[in-house]
């Protein structure tokens, strides 16, 4: 597994216009219209998920959206769980494994299991935990990632994902520092203060940051990064002539509006936008993912099947107007698809006392 690098700069290659970069993240290769407009139109599932979770604690081992209903479905192990389910507008399923079970799984995996390359979280569809592994792992780390899935028994299940795991440093509108491109998240502030978020991995690499690869134009310094563990940076804009807007931009599709952020949910219908690769659509898949980088660990992610490449690390990932997550890293790319995880978005801003707008 690999996070997803940052793009080198060559020449005036990747130069897009400076001033509509920091306007707003971005996004490339918009979906149909039908399918943008259901996305945009959805309400945000991730709070009552959050509020059943809360309220459920162990009792439930996750929850997701029913691809053949939209509704919300609670994972259970006792009727009166079910019945706080039901009454809540949400829909039980009852399962083998609880929570606190499927955690004993994935503490016993961070202890075993240290192999670049490899990533795991719980999948409350199969009501397991799933053991994944790249093309790097091979040989006798293959039979280690093999042996530790084993002792669990039924309670993993091992997957091969093509390619390797990797931050990709790129986003929504293209942002530069050290002859790396990486992508700009959000625009968020506290009070009068503006900044941007996008990946660690990113803000890991320099501490000013420029709309242009020339290095011509400043956007801000970095205040804050964390990478590994988590994969979150922020920098604020010190530029005060260009405008900060709270959208998203849509690559050729005008803007989308960002008014709120939220929790992701397992089958929820989701959109990137970044630098690279523009806007992309697909469904999250796993939540609570923790994947193994080269470069380090990092917990707590949210996996999708939407497609990223290098210089799409740190752009938005969002549902409508729900602010949801930052490109960290994965694997494949945009022409056979692939595997790409996000870091919550909630969770950078949490940390640095800011708010999208």
């Amino acid at each position: 597994m690999r996070p997803i690098h940052p793009a080198t700069v060559v020449g005036a290659t990747v130069i897009a216009a400076a001033p509509a970069l920091v306007a707003a993240p971005a996004a490339s290769a918009a979906p149909a219209a039908a399918a943008l407009a259901a996305t945009q139109a959805a309400p945000d599932p991730g709070g009552l998920a959050t509020s059943l979770a809360d309220r459920l604690g162990t009792r439930s081992a996750g929850s997701y959206i029913d691809q053949g209903t939209g509704k919300l479905v609670v994972t259970v192990t006792d009727a009166t769980s079910a019945e706080q389910v039901r009454a809540a507008g949400a829909v039980p399923r009852t399962v083998a494994r609880d929570g606190a079970a499927l955690k004993r799984v994935t503490d016993t995996l961070e202890r075993s299991v240290k192999t670049p390359g490899t990533a795991w979280a719980v999948d409350p569809v199969s009501n397991q935990v799933v053991l994944s592994y790249d093309d790097s792992v091979t040989g006798d780390k293959l039979a280690k990632v093999r042996s530790a899935a084993q002792k669990q028994g039924a309670a993993v299940r091992l997957e091969h994902v093509p390619g390797t795991f990797s931050p990709l440093i790129a986003g929504g509108q293209a942002i530069y520092t050290g002859g790396s491109r990486c992508s700009l998240g959000f625009n968020v502030r506290s009070g009068s203060t503006y900044y941007f978020l996008t990946a660690g991995h990113c803000t890991n690499i320099g501490s000013t940051w420029y709309a242009n690869s020339s290095g011509s134009t400043v956007l801000g310094t970095r205040s804050g990064t964390s990478f590994p563990g988590n994969d979150y940076g922020i920098v604020r804009y010190t530029n005060t002539s260009i405008a900060k807007t709270g959208d998203v931009y849509l690559y050729g599709a005008g803007s989308q509006d960002i008014t709120s952020a939220g929790n992701a949910v397992v089958g929820q219908s989701v959109r990137r936008s970044g630098s690279t690769t523009g806007v992309r659509s697909g469904s999250v898949t796993a939540l609570n993912q923790t994947v193994n980088y080269a470069e380090g660990t990092v917990t707590g992610m949210i996996r999708t099947n939407v497609c990223a490449e290098p210089g799409d690390s740190g752009g938005s990932l969002f549902a409508g107007t729900v602010a949801l997550g930052l490109t960290s890293g994965g694997s494949g790319n945009c022409s056979s698809g692939g595997t790409t995880f996000f870091q919550p978005v909630t969770e950078a801003l949490s940390a640095y006392g800011v708010s999208v707008f």
